[in-house]
């Protein structure tokens, strides 16, 4: 699932307005982004010069997906529990990068070739415990494939080896793209 360039802009422009004006204390802005494919789910990544400085998204959404592009901008700038909510000094420095999930598919972690670094997210769950990467993070921090099946596991809350046995993983492509 790929956005056309016009439709990532004005991805990318909702979002940012979503965080403004959660900033000022304002209502979320209505949006009306027509012609979005559905996904799997979005998450929406902010960060000042380089740095992490929230991240949120969904694999749950029942609304369009513009809808939830402004509803996961505005709770990465304001509720992500590792950071402070973003200040109005911060929005000129703040850079986003807009995920937006294809589907997931369970695989069998043990199969060579089963996740591709950079063009593979993960999720790894058991019972109520799940955990997602996106799969820029992999690339990020120059994972291999079972570095990358540990470290959801234990975002997941569970041990590093859960995906080895009792854990179901799958995997997700994503289209990836921001200011």
């Amino acid at each position: 699932m790929t956005l056309s360039n016009d439709q990532r802009r004005n991805v990318v422009e909702a979002a940012r307005a979503a965080i403004v004006a959660k900033v000022a204390g304002l209502a979320t802005p209505r949006v009306t982004l027509e012609g979005l494919p559905t996904s799997s789910g979005v998450f929406v990544t902010v960060r000042i010069d380089g740095a992490l400085r929230g991240c949120l998204g969904t694999l749950d959404h029942e609304c369009r997906l513009a809808e939830e592009v402004v509803r996961c901008a505005a709770e990465a700038a304001s509720v992500d529990p590792r950071f402070s909510p973003v200040t109005p000094e911060e929005l000129d420095a703040l850079k986003l990068d807009v995920s937006v999930l294809g589907p997931l598919e369970r695989i069998d972690p043990h199969e060579p070739g089963a996740i591709v670094i950079g063009e593979h997210g993960l999720v790894v769950e058991k019972g109520r415990s799940r955990g997602l990467l996106l799969p820029q993070v992999a690339v990020e921090w120059s994972w291999t494939p079972e570095k990358f099946l540990q470290q959801t596991s234990i975002k997941a809350g569970l041990s590093p080896h859960a995906w080895r046995s009792d854990a179901a993983v799958y995997r997700f492509s994503a289209d990836v793209f921001g200011d």
